[in-house]
């Protein structure tokens, strides 16, 4: 899938402590990649998919981003922004807001809350996560943690980069 992916513009990587009811996740940060898409007029989804699939990302869906605070303890996420931008609030209701554009990559870690606090009427993300992996919802509600914690300690980490594949800099972030 040559031609879709680029070097990003940026590789940022931000770490997000416990929360209370959020367990978000303390070994492995929150990793974007800002313009590693190179996408073609109409948002390139089919490319994108093709991409993840070849460096074994999988389970892929296409739509926007729930508009609660909410994670998944069995699996870690990648939303690849393909229209539109979005400002999301990562951390649970005390975090830090990022704005993610098309062409953007955000990796989740298993745990990380998230919320869409606010996006452009053309927003659309294809997600996805590692093969083998599969999100569950859990939404910081009482009785969720600790097990959700355990479950999360043993999510393994990926085979790939979702876009660069071997040696992306996913590797990197999250050695």
């Amino acid at each position: 899938m040559k031609g879709i992916s680029q070097k990003p513009k940026n590789v940022a990587v931000k770490r997000f402590p416990e929360s209370g009811s959020f367990p978000n996740n303390g070994k492995l940060p929150l990793v974007v990649f800002q313009q590693a898409l190179k996408l073609p007029a109409g948002g390139g989804p089919d490319q994108i998919d093709a991409l993840v699939k070849a460096n074994r990302w999988g389970g892929t869906w296409r739509w926007g981003l729930y508009t609660y605070h909410h994670y998944h303890s069995t699996a870690h996420e990648c939303l690849c922004i393909f229209r539109g931008s979005v400002r999301v609030q990562f951390g649970g209701p005390k975090g830090t807001i990022l704005e993610a554009a098309a062409g953007d990559v955000v990796i989740l870690p298993a745990g990380l809350a998230h919320k869409n606090v606010g996006c452009s009427s053309d927003f659309q993300t294809l997600g996805c996560c590692p093969a083998g992996q599969a999100p569950d919802m859990q939404y910081g509600k009482p009785g969720e943690r600790p097990a959700t914690d355990q479950v999360i300690a043993h999510v393994p980490l990926p085979l790939l980069d979702p876009i660069f594949g071997q040696g992306g800099p996913l590797a990197e972030a999250w050695s």
